[in-house]
C-alpha cells in the first residue's frame, strides 16, 4: 500500500490507543512538518512505521511531561526526532534554551536525539534522507520482527564482550573482561572461543609459549552484530 493509506492507517491505530492528553497531543501536533517528515522522510527510508510514535510524551529533567514529534523505539534503542521550526524555536529565546536543554536530557539518558531544520526538510529532503540513512545505517540492515525487536545472531554476552573489545582498542583479556561484565573467567573464555568459531574474535598467541591471554575483534565497529 501507498503513504497516504499506511500513514493514515497509523495515525488512526495511534488514536484509537490513546485518551486525554496524549491523544490531544497527537492531533494538535501531527501537523505540516511532522507529516512532511513522515512522507518525505520515514516512508523512502523505512516502507512502514513500525515502532515509530508520532508525538510520544516523555519526561524532561524536572518530572515534567512534554511531547516529542517522533520517538522511534527499536529493541532496546530509543531515537527522537525533533522538526525545529525556526518561528516557533527561534524567535522565543525562552523555549529555544528549553528545546536544546531537553535534547540534552534526552541524550543524557541513552536517547538518540537527533533535531531536523523544517525549512531544510522543504526545501532539501534529499540532504536530511541521506544523513539518516547514515546516521541510522547500522540499525536499519539488522533484521527486525514485525515488533520492531531485533532478531540477533549473536548472544548477549557475546555481543557485550564485541562491544567491550571494541572500546579497549579491539583486543580483550577475559580475566578483565571478568571482572568489568561481572562474570566467571571461564564464562568469559568460553564466549570468546564461540566468537573465535564464528569469525568475529581471533585468539591472540603469546610468546614462544603461545598460550592464550587475549583476543581481538575482527569486526566492524559499525556492525549491527553489536546491537
Amino acid at each position: 500500500m501507498g503513504f497516504e493509506v499506511e500513514h493514515e492507517k497509523w495515525i488512526q491505530r495511534h488514536l484509537t490507543k490513546r485518551q486525554g492528553e496524549r491523544k490531544d497531543a497527537l492531533k494538535r501536533g501531527h501537523g505540516y512538518g511532522n507529516r512532511m517528515f513522515a512522507g518525505k522522510i520515514w516512508w523512502p527510508l523505512m516502507g512502514h512505521f513500525i515502532g515509530l510514535h508520532p508525538e510520544y510524551e516523555v519526561r524532561d529533567w524536572r518530572g515534567r511531561s512534554y511531547f516529542v514529534d517522533f520517538m522511534w523505539i527499536l529493541g532496546g534503542h530509543l531515537f527522537v526526532f525533533e522538526i525545529m521550526d525556526y518561528g516557533s524555536h527561534g524567535k522565543d529565546r525562552t523555549k529555544y534554551r528549553m528545546d536544546l536543554n531537553r535534547g540534552l536530557f534526552l541524550q543524557s539518558q541513552g536517547c538518540h536525539f537527533i533535531a531536523i531544520s523544517l525549512d531544510e526538510l522543504k526545501e532539501n529532503p534529499s540532504f536530511i534522507l541521506a544523513m539518516l540513512r547514515s546516521i541510522l545505517a547500522p540499525y536499519l540492515v539488522a533484521t527486525i520482527e514485525q515488533s520492531g525487536n531485533i532478531l540477533h545472531k549473536f548472544g548477549k554476552i557475546e555481543r557485550q564482550l564485541m562491544r567491550l573489545a571494541i572500546r579497549h582498542n579491539r583486543v580483550i583479556r577475559p580475566s578483565k573482561a571478568a571482572r568489568e561484565l561481572e562474570l566467571h573467567k571461564q564464562t568469559v573464555i568460553k564466549y570468546c572461543r564461540r566468537l573465535v568459531d564464528k569469525g568475529k574474535f581471533r585468539a591472540v598467541p603469546a610468546g614462544i609459549t603461545g598460550r592464550i591471554y587475549q583476543y581481538e575483534y575482527l569486526g566492524s565497529t559499525q556492525s549491527p552484530d553489536l546491537i
